[in-house]
């Protein structure tokens, strides 16, 4: 069969047609939800921000026995969850310097690819049900510490 040597024009889609059509889903939230999701986020870390558990960069000093200075490179480098805040400065969850956690929050931070105190916090305080719905931080004071860091090297592979 010879092909046909005449053009044939390209399919119009009318206006109407395209209204019709049932629209697929978006797979993006709207604004309305980001701006509500946003303003959750910053209401939930200002309120752990100033929770009971809470130290500043000098009280965690005392604490450890060491320099304001030495706090900032040990959050720096993933060594110290510290979170930072709207203005200057760090907050400090007072747990992690029991032995058990203070041990494993290097190899943690590594296992996890990050260094950042808001990303480790959240990995430690949010429940997983890899270790049967509790959360990183209790099985770690469980002794489950090897488990933990399983858990946290696939959630990193999973990035």
């Amino acid at each position: 069969m010879k092909p046909s040597s005449t053009p044939v024009p390209p399919r119009r889609r009318t206006k109407v047609a395209a209204a019709t059509r049932p629209r697929a889903p978006s797979s993006y939230v709207s604004v309305a939800e980001t701006k509500a999701l946003l303003a959750a986020s910053q209401e939930w870390r200002q309120a752990r921000l100033n929770a009971d558990d809470m130290l500043s960069t000098e009280e965690a000093a005392v604490l450890a026995g060491t320099s304001r200075v030495t706090i900032n490179a040990w959050i720096a480098k993933g060594r110290a969850i510290g979170l930072s805040q709207t203005r200057r400065g760090y907050r400090l969850p007072r747990w992690q310097f029991e032995p058990a956690l203070w041990e494993l929050l290097p190899a943690l931070s590594k296992a996890l690819g990050v260094t950042g105190g808001w990303a480790i916090l959240s990995f430690l305080e949010t429940p997983l049900g890899g270790l049967e719905g509790v959360t990183p931080r209790q099985a770690i004071e469980q002794g489950r510490s090897e488990r933990v860091l399983e858990l946290a090297d696939s959630a990193f592979l999973q990035q």
